[in-house]
């Protein structure tokens, strides 16, 4: 079988296994529901004001599609590798031609695809909700693919590492989490010290690719350069420490 068939094979099988879980299915889509409810709606906007929110609604794309950028793929394919590595479908899958890096690429286009349509719908929302301005915009495409193939390597990296499944979920709030809120996401960087470094965070490279493409206002090849380096680095080294056997 050639290596794009093995490919297919495996992106098939990855995606017939997220539709079987249901209520990952559910939340997958609904979470980002109940994230723009909570800050676009309830909590809203105050441009001028005090506060957290003090930007204009456009200002917090890159925030709201971090929630799925990176809590889906760090949860996702961290608890699939602890999956295959507690039923030894590592150790199956070395007996085949399926190589790591190709295993992993699989998972990565699944959550490319079940992540773009994730974002399209939030962005939809927060347009309808929050009114916000938004310029919709091809480039986005590669920030999202970079985001997720990045978070992905991380995803894998926890797996491996990992103890267990409990262990993973628990790693990847612990990591998600603080960098949700640390990378020039829902923060703006001048409400945080001036020397807390914000820039050490690749999600960082993420918001501001993302904020300048969906309001127009600054540069987008330095954080789309940075981005995609962090990517394949994350991605290497994801696939290198996945179980060779069990």
């Amino acid at each position: 079988m050639s290596r794009l068939g093995r490919l297919q094979s495996e992106s098939r099988a990855a995606s017939r296994a997220f539709l079987r879980r249901r209520t990952a299915v559910f939340f997958t889509f609904f979470f980002p529901l109940i994230i723009v409810v909570i800050f676009g709606v309830l909590v809203q906007t105050r441009p001028g004001g005090g506060g957290l929110f003090t930007r204009e609604p456009a200002y917090y794309v890159p925030g709201y599609l971090a929630v799925v950028v990176l809590f889906t793929p760090l949860s996702r394919v961290g608890s699939e590798v602890a999956r295959h590595r507690d039923g030894n479908r590592f150790e199956k899958l070395a007996t085949t031609p399926l190589t790591r890096p190709e295993w992993l690429l699989a998972q990565t286009l699944v959550n490319t695809v079940i992540i773009g349509l994730a974002g399209l719908l939030l962005l939809g929302l927060m347009v309808v909700l929050t009114g916000a301005d938004i310029v919709f915009s091809p480039v986005l495409l590669p920030f999202v693919v970079l985001g997720v193939a990045l978070f992905c390597g991380v995803g894998a990296m926890l797996g491996s590492l990992a103890s267990s499944q409990d262990g993973v979920i628990s790693a990847s709030n612990g990591i998600a989490l603080p960098l949700l809120f640390l990378s020039e996401t829902f923060v703006p960087p001048e409400l945080l010290p001036a020397w807390f470094p914000t820039w050490l965070s690749p999600l960082t490279y993420f918001s501001r690719g993302v904020r300048a493409v969906s309001t127009g206002d600054g540069a987008v090849l330095v954080p789309l350069a940075v981005l995609s380096v962090c990517a394949v680095v994350s991605f290497a080294v994801g696939a290198t420490l996945l179980p060779r056997t069990d």
